[in-house]
C-alpha cells in the first residue's frame, strides 16, 4: 500500500473508531465507506455494510439503498413502499483488497458471489450478514410492483491499491461480468467500476468536501440589499446548466444537496406527471419556466466572475421535485428549457429556516418533515457539543454539516432518524416499532418525541447509548448476531440499571434520572459490562433467536421489561 493511501487508511480508521480492527478488515470499512458514501445523504455506519469473514461469498461489503437511504431491515422495505408509494433500489456490492494488482481471478469469484447472492438457491455457504442482506433483497423484489422508475440498478466496485491499466484481459472480464448480470433480467443497468490508489484518493477528498460547482447565469437580476443576506439572484438557468448543479461526474443525481426540501421526491404523482407531458411536448416544452415554480438554492458560499457563478456547500431547500423531473427527462429537453431560479448565499441560519418555511408552504408538509428547523433541535446540536471531548456527541440537523469538520469521530454523529429510534425505544418503550412501524413513532414527533418541554438529557442519553452499543458492534466486542435486537437491548439497558419510575419528560427529576446512566456510559469499561448484561437479557428473552418476527411485537418488548425488572426490579 502506497504511503498516501494508507496514511488516508489510517485517518479514517481514527475518525470511525476502528483503529483496533487489522489492517484488512479496516480497509473493507473504507472501501465500503468510498464507494456506497456516494449515494447516501445522511452518515451511516460501515458496520452495517462489511460482510465479516467466512461465508462471505467472496464479498466483502453489501449496501442496500432503497429511496436514498440505506436499509439492513425487511420491514423498511414495506414503510419505504408506503410512505413514498415507489420503490427506487440501488445494490452496492464491494470487494476490498489491499493488493497492488487487478486479478482477473478475484474479479471472477466476486461476480460469482454477487451472481449466487441473487438465486433463490444459491449455491455458497452465507454467514449471518449475507443471509440477512438477501433477506433484505428478497423483500425489494417481492415488491416489483413499486419499481415504478425501473428495475434496481447493480453497482460492484472493487477497490485495491493499485493502478487500474485498462487491460484488456481485465477489461474483457469486466464487461462480461455486466453481460451475466444483465442476463438475470433483475436490474434496468450494472456498472462493474475498478477503484485504484487515484480513485481512493480522489473519493477520499470529496467525501471530507462541501459540494461545489460553477455555471454560466447570465439571465439574471440583482435582489436587492437583505438583512441577513449576503447576495440573491433571481433569474432564468438554461437546464444544462441546472442538471451541473444536480449530479455528480457520473451522471447520479445528488441526494445530499435536497437533504433540507422537506417534501423529497415524490415520484410521478399528477402534478410530476404533468411536469413531465409538458417537457416532452414540442409545443409547452419553451413555456416550462412559465408554467413552474421554480427552484430556489442557498449556498453558504457564493462567487462570482461577470457571468460565472460559483458556489460551495450549497442546497436546493424548494424545487426538489422540478429537479428530480428535469433530471429523469433530460434526454427529451433542448436549448428552449429554461429552469426559474432564486439563489441565495447566508451563512445565517434563522435566514434558511425562515425560507424553508415559506417556499415549503405551497402544499401541506407535516410538522415532523420540519424537523431541522425547529428551536428544540437547534438546543439538542448545542447541547450534545457541550460537553467535554469523549463525551461530546453531534447531532447532524442537516446532511452533511459535519463532512469536512476536521477532529471529529464520524462515529459520534447522531442523525435524527437514530436518535428518534434510539429514543423511542429506550424512553418510550417501543423497540419494536424501529422498523415495522417507524411511521407510527414518526407521527409522534412534536408530542411525545421532540416536544418543546422535554429535556434534553434523555435525547442525550439514547444518543450515546445507541453510540456505546455500535462501537461493541464495529469492532467485533459484541457479537453481530444481536444486530437485528439492537433497539430491545438498549431498553434493557435502561431498564437494568434504572433504580425508580421513569420520572415525567419535561421535570427536573429527570435530570437526576439520567445522570444514574450517563455515569455508567461515561465509563468505557461499565458501559461495556451493561450493554453486555442487556444482550443477555434480550438473548434469554429471545431464546437466542434474533431472526424472529417476534422481536418486532409489543409481547416481546413486554416479555423483556418483565425479564429486566426481575434481575433488578424499579423502586
Amino acid at each position: 500500500m502506497d504511503r498516501i493511501t494508507k496514511s488516508l487508511l489510517d485517518e479514517f480508521s481514527r475518525e470511525h473508531d476502528l483503529v483496533k480492527l487489522p489492517e484488512d478488515k479496516q480497509f473493507e470499512h473504507f472501501a465500503s465507506y468510498l464507494t456506497a458514501g456516494r449515494f447516501l445523504s445522511e452518515a451511516f455506519d460501515t458496520s452495517d455494510m462489511v460482510t465479516g469473514s467466512g461465508g462471505d461469498t467472496g464479498i466483502d461489503g453489501i449496501a442496500i439503498i432503497v429511496n436514498g437511504s440505506l436499509v439492513g431491515d425487511t420491514d423498511l422495505i414495506e414503510d419505504y413502499a408506503e410512505r413514498n408509494g415507489y420503490l427506487d433500489v440501488v445494490f452496492v456490492f464491494v470487494q476490498a483488497e489491499r493488493s497492488s494488482t487487478f486479478e482477473s481471478t478475484e474479479i471472477g469469484q466476486f461476480a460469482f458471489g454477487v451472481q449466487d447472492f441473487f438465486k433463490e438457491k444459491p449455491s455458497l455457504p452465507r454467514n449471518g450478514a449475507i443471509i440477512s442482506a438477501a433477506a433484505v433483497m428478497s423483500a425489494v423484489y417481492d415488491r416489483s410492483s413499486k419499481f415504478k422508475r425501473g428495475n434496481p440498478t447493480c453497482k460492484l466496485y472493487y477497490v485495491t491499491t493499485g493502478t487500474w491499466m485498462g487491460d484488456t484481459a481485465l477489461e474483457a472480464r469486466r464487461a462480461a461480468v455486466v453481460d451475466d448480470l444483465m442476463a438475470l433480467r433483475l436490474f434496468r443497468e450494472v456498472e462493474f467500476v475498478p477503484i485504484d490508489a487515484s480513485a481512493i484518493q480522489r473519493l477520499y477528498r470529496e467525501s471530507k468536501n462541501s459540494v461545489a460547482r460553477e455555471f454560466e447565469f447570465s439571465e439574471r437580476t440583482v435582489v436587492p440589499d437583505i438583512p441577513g443576506v449576503s447576495e440573491a439572484y433571481l433569474g432564468l438557468l438554461p437546464t444544462k446548466e441546472f442538471l451541473s448543479l444536480i449530479q455528480d461526474e457520473n451522471g447520479e443525481i445528488l441526494k445530499g444537496i435536497f437533504y433540507d426540501n422537506v417534501r423529497d421526491w415524490q415520484d410521478y404523482n399528477p402534478v410530476n406527471s404533468e411536469m413531465k407531458e409538458t417537457l416532452a411536448s414540442d409545443t409547452l416544452r419553451a413555456r416550462f419556466a412559465l408554467m413552474n415554480n421554480g427552484v430556489t438554492i442557498i449556498a453558504k458560499t457564493l462567487r462570482t466572475t461577470a457571468n460565472r457563478f460559483y458556489i460551495e456547500d450549497y442546497q436546493i431547500v424548494n424545487g426538489c421535485q422540478t429537479s428530480h423531473v428535469l433530471f429523469d427527462q433530460q434526454g427529451v429537453l433542448d436549448e428552449s428549457v429554461m429552469v426559474p431560479l432564486r439563489l441565495i448565499s447566508t451563512q445565517d441560519d434563522d435566514v434558511i429556516a425562515s425560507i424553508i418555511k415559506a417556499t415549503n408552504r405551497q402544499t401541506e408538509v407535516k410538522e415532523e418533515q420540519l424537523l431541522a428547523l425547529s428551536d428544540f433541535q437547534k438546543r439538542l446540536e448545542e447541547y450534545f457539543k457541550a460537553f467535554e471531548n469523549g463525551k461530546r456527541l453531534y447531532y447532524e440537523r442537516r446532511s452533511r454539516q459535519y463532512n469536512s469538520a476536521t477532529g471529529i469521530e464520524k462515529t459520534r454523529i447522531i442523525t435524527p432518524r437514530n436518535l428518534i429510534l434510539s429514543f423511542a425505544s429506550m424512553f418510550l418503550e417501543e423497540p419494536h416499532r424501529t422498523t415495522r412501524s417507524y411511521r407510527a413513532i414518526l407521527e409522534r414527533v412534536g408530542t411525545k418525541i421532540f416536544a418543546a418541554t422535554d429535556r434534553l438529557e434523555p435525547y442525550y442519553v439514547a444518543a450515546l447509548s445507541l453510540y456505546r452499543l455500535e462501537y461493541l458492534f464495529r469492532n467485533q466486542i459484541l457479537d453481530s448476531k444481536f444486530k437485528p435486537a439492537r433497539f430491545q437491548i438498549l431498553l434493557a439497558f435502561r431498564l437494568l440499571l434504572s433504580t425508580s419510575l421513569l420520572p415525567r419528560m419535561n421535570a427536573h427529576d429527570m435530570e437526576r434520572y439520567c445522570t444514574t446512566l450517563t455515569e455508567v456510559l461515561w465509563d468505557t469499561s461499565k458501559s461495556e459490562k451493561a450493554l453486555k448484561d442487556a444482550a443477555k437479557a434480550v438473548e434469554a428473552v429471545s431464546k437466542g433467536n434474533f431472526d424472529s418476527d417476534s422481536l418486532r411485537t409489543q409481547p416481546f418488548t413486554e416479555s423483556v421489561r418483565a425479564y429486566c425488572e426481575k434481575k433488578g426490579p424499579r423502586k
